[in-house]
């Protein structure tokens, strides 16, 4: 029997308060069910950025979560913060280091909607800060629905790893108020129909994705085979 891929997943993080009255990380049960639900063992990362060579030690892959937050601004050259723009620095500290020692061993890594951005600005690109101000004609990338149904379609760029993975469409659901404005020394995988950026992909390592939308909902077909190939990536 094949030895299942140990995987790590970010957290998120809040503040003491609410839910408790100290500070405590957050991981929407889908995220760790998709990983073990097709071969994976799920693992998650606390924020420590100096143990961030540590944990990759012992994994065999990365995925890098979504949330309610946003990359800073300063980390991809922009002097200006829009108004809607909210930091968890911590996390972003530490999923950076994260993410940079995952590229330098060429490790698998996924990146999610919030993941999918950093991996961006890791690999030299940059973001619209808030689309609705930086995009004319957008479409509504923050969907009202259920996560579980699709918000829009996305059209993925042939001769690419997702296409190859996934094939020419997919529907998919939305949930950002940012998207990659520059790719950086990735390159575009994925667009909508009103062309904002869907999913990135860096083609000279073994396996580097992201993607926009929240693919442990398994919303459309594609989203099964693009974490199939992610695990089967962490076998090799």
């Amino acid at each position: 029997m094949k030895k299942r891929p140990l995987i790590g997943l970010t957290l998120d993080a809040e503040p003491a308060g609410g839910w408790s009255k100290y500070p405590w990380y957050a991981l929407r049960q889908n995220y760790t069910e998709a990983v073990n639900s097709l071969g994976g063992l799920a693992v998650a990362l606390p924020h420590d950025a100096a143990l961030a060579d540590a944990y990759l030690d012992r994994l065999d892959g990365l995925i890098v979560t979504g949330g309610a937050f946003d990359v800073d601004p300063a980390l991809y050259g922009e002097t200006e913060r829009h108004q809607t723009v909210e930091l968890k620095a911590d996390r972003t500290t530490a999923e950076m280091a994260f993410l940079q020692g995952a590229l330098r061993r060429d490790m698998p890594v996924l990146g999610i909607c919030g993941g999918q951005q950093l991996l961006a600005v890791a690999l030299g690109g940059t973001l619209f800060q808030h689309i609705p101000d930086a995009i004319a004609d957008a479409l509504e990338h923050e969907q009202k629905t259920s996560h579980y149904e699709p918000g829009h379609t996305v059209q993925i760029t042939p001769g690419t790893r997702l296409y190859e993975i996934v094939g020419a469409t997919m529907q998919v659901n939305t949930s950002h108020h940012q998207a990659v404005r520059a790719p950086g020394r990735s390159v575009v995988n994925a667009v909508a129909p009103d062309g904002v950026i869907e999913g990135i992909e860096d083609p000279a390592r073994k396996f580097c994705i992201g993607v926009q939308w929240h693919p442990e909902y398994f919303v459309d077909p594609g989203d099964t085979a693009l974490y199939q190939a992610f695990l089967a990536a962490c076998h090799d």
